[in-house]
């Protein structure tokens, strides 16, 4: 290992450990203060970054705490993939046929402007069962982002290499698969960056509100309505850990996707 490659390892391990410590810090002083100014009882409204630590070892330990996570997982990635394929085929249908793009763009402009809570709303009074209600959400949040990246990176394909596929005489299915796809991966793969916490934080609003039997929405609910504070902490943090978690995984699929360019 070289000087450089040991300096910029030293420095991403400082990048992420100061901050860390920082906010910690800060968490742990608000938590102080907090206990200060309510004669001991500043962890029902700020617990300290130790306090939710053992919450969350203590829950970690439990079947159920796995169990509600990987349902909640499950239910958000579905809904994301299913929003990905339906965005990625109303974004071709609407660059390749005209009374498509009449009939889908205004219905996709809709789908944007709605509010998140109407839709979890409406869904639940519309969904055979609750516990579909994450996951359609979740798709309806990353339709519309998927549609505008994929039509953005279709409308972006060099001219001159279509042109040059007619003049070889490809056919659609070459054209599409040598030309279309790597003009629109980039695109594509930026735009389930974006798309995949929008689809992670309204799957799991949609669990506070519709109350499946496995989630961590639901657990997160129970306790608020508890004034268990610690372990409402301890689960806002496994959501943040798993949207991580999840986002690299979907990152390293992108990447081996596109061949380690996306």
């Amino acid at each position: 290992m070289t000087p450089s490659t040991t300096s910029r390892n030293k420095n991403k391990i400082l990048r992420a450990v100061i901050p860390l410590a920082f906010w910690l810090g800060v968490w742990q002083l608000g938590a102080v203060f907090m206990d200060w100014r309510t004669g001991g009882y500043g962890s029902l409204l700020l617990p300290g970054p130790g306090e939710v630590a053992g919450r969350l070892i203590a829950l970690a330990v439990e079947p159920a705490f796995w169990q509600a996570a990987g349902m909640s997982l499950v239910r958000i990635f579905a809904g994301f993939a299913l929003g990905a394929v339906i965005g990625t085929a109303a974004a071709v249908a609407t660059a390749a046929f005209a009374p498509a793009d009449w009939v889908l763009t205004p219905a996709v402009k809709v789908v944007r402007a709605v509010p998140v809570a109407s839709f979890i709303v409406l869904v639940l009074l519309w969904a055979p069962t609750t516990g579909v209600v994450p996951a359609i959400v979740s798709a309806l949040m990353v339709l519309p982002v998927l549609w505008g990246n994929v039509g953005k990176g279709i409308s972006q394909t060099d001219p001159q290499l279509l042109e040059l596929a007619k003049a070889y005489r490809f056919g659609r299915a070459k054209t599409m698969r040598l030309i279309y796809i790597p003009s629109v991966l980039p695109y594509f793969a930026s735009g389930c960056a974006t798309a995949l916490g929008l689809a992670w934080k309204a799957g799991v609003a949609a669990e506070v509100l519709c109350l499946p039997a496995l989630a961590i929405g639901t657990k997160l609910y129970r306790a608020k309505i508890t004034m268990e504070t610690p372990d409402l902490f301890a689960w806002t943090v496994t959501v943040v850990v798993l949207s991580f978690v999840l986002e690299r995984a979907v990152g390293a699929l992108l990447r081996r996707m596109g061949g380690g360019k996306a």
